[in-house]
């Protein structure tokens, strides 16, 4: 398994954005085979970052992920309303 946390910095009036199109993202990614779970959370302080976490079988299906519709599509819309993006990738211990 493969953990993946992506912080994203949204744009302070483009938070409401954000959430529409993350929508489909989050619906297409949890139907994926290789998928365990794909949540966003939203920091309780500041209300514009965001944290993708993301369960994934292996490297295989991330690879797969990226190249899903709904991962292309969401891309260009995500890059015009994210200020800053941050993404680790975690194995379990």
């Amino acid at each position: 398994m493969v953990l993946i946390i992506a912080k994203q910095v949204v744009k302070a009036d483009k938070v409401d954005e954000f959430l529409e199109v993350t929508k489909s993202l989050i619906a297409g990614s949890n139907n994926e085979e290789g998928c365990i779970e794909y949540v966003l959370y939203r920091d309780q302080k500041e209300s514009n970052i965001f944290h993708f976490v993301e369960k994934w079988k292996n490297r295989d299906a991330i690879k797969a992920h990226k190249a899903a519709p709904h991962y292309v599509a969401a891309g260009p819309k995500l890059k015009l309303i994210v200020e800053a993006s941050e993404v680790s990738f975690h194995d379990p211990v």
